[in-house]
């Protein structure tokens, strides 16, 4: 008997993340060799501060390449992005542990 593969993510966040940059790609909001071209961009800007090591790391990149590649493009406002992060953290700081955090 085998056993069960590896998830791929190691977090719920980090496929999200893929899902919408790729659903957004495949809704032709842009082209994937665009958003290839900023990725590695911050890839590498980050690698030069220090490694990357396909967890946190690389999606906090992908984040941050999305949010900005998104306010580039007119999608997102980055004011809005911040107030909506500062929301989001908000109510996760005042979560009780195990609880689901949602948005008042």
């Amino acid at each position: 008997m085998t056993s069960a593969p590896e998830p791929v993510f190691e977090a719920p966040w980090h496929v999200q993340l893929f899902a919408l940059t790729v659903h957004l790609n495949e809704a032709g909001h842009f082209v994937w060799g665009d958003w290839a071209e900023r990725f590695g961009a911050t890839l590498k800007q980050h690698g030069l501060a220090k490694e990357l090591n396909g967890g946190e790391d690389y999606f906090a990149a992908w984040l941050e390449t999305l949010e900005t590649f998104l306010a580039e493009i007119n999608m997102a406002d980055p004011a809005a992005v911040e107030q909506m992060r500062a929301r989001w953290e908000h109510a996760y700081l005042h979560t009780a542990h195990g609880a689901p955090v949602s948005l008042d």
